[in-house]
């Protein structure tokens, strides 16, 4: 999938020195539930085994034709906010040098139109955690419907719980936007 600066791909291993950049950050996985990385080793596991799942993609800037971050759709048992088939959760993480600049937007925008159009999917789920207002204006921008604020809720990659918000985006409310 490509938009006017970036290309959504699959990872591969050769990502993971790039991976690691970004990834090692501690203002970049804990908000988003992850601990930061550890090693070039740890990101290419990470490549191998959760970069893996199906619609997981790399945010490849086109400029340079390095990945910048991570978006993806999660269904089934990937995911917590739906238990239907025709809904999907949104996920996502930038690395730092390239907030700011609309980048995660342009991304998530492809991505929603990707679960509507080509996944056929009628809802469009997406959560951030307290505190993590760049992740709620992005979702804000796309057009998300807030749904409810969750107290307490599991982080285990953090082995914390947190307060957690919900906003979804149905397709008829997507199409009416474009």
């Amino acid at each position: 999938m490509e938009t006017e600066r970036i290309i959504l791909r699959s990872w591969r291993d050769s990502d993971a020195e790039e991976l690691y950049k970004y990834a090692k950050d501690p203002k970049v996985g804990p908000i988003a539930g992850w601990p930061p990385h550890q090693s070039v080793e740890e990101s290419l596991q990470i490549i191998r085994s959760v970069f893996s799942a199906p619609e997981t993609y790399a945010i490849v800037l086109k400029k340079t034709g390095m990945p910048i971050g991570c978006i993806g759709l999660k269904t089934g048992e990937a995911t917590d906010m739906t238990d239907r088939d025709d809904e999907c959760e949104l996920g996502y993480w930038l690395g730092v040098p390239y907030w700011g600049q609309g980048l995660m937007t342009e991304a998530a925008k492809e991505m929603i139109r990707h679960a509507f159009v080509d996944c056929g999917m009628k809802k469009v789920w997406v959560g951030y955690y307290d505190g993590n207002n760049r992740s709620k204006r992005v979702q804000e921008k796309c057009g998300f419907i807030y749904q409810w604020t969750t107290d307490n809720v599991d982080v285990p990659l953090m082995h914390e719980t947190r307060k957690g918000h919900a906003s979804c985006l149905t397709k008829d409310d997507w199409l009416k936007g474009q």
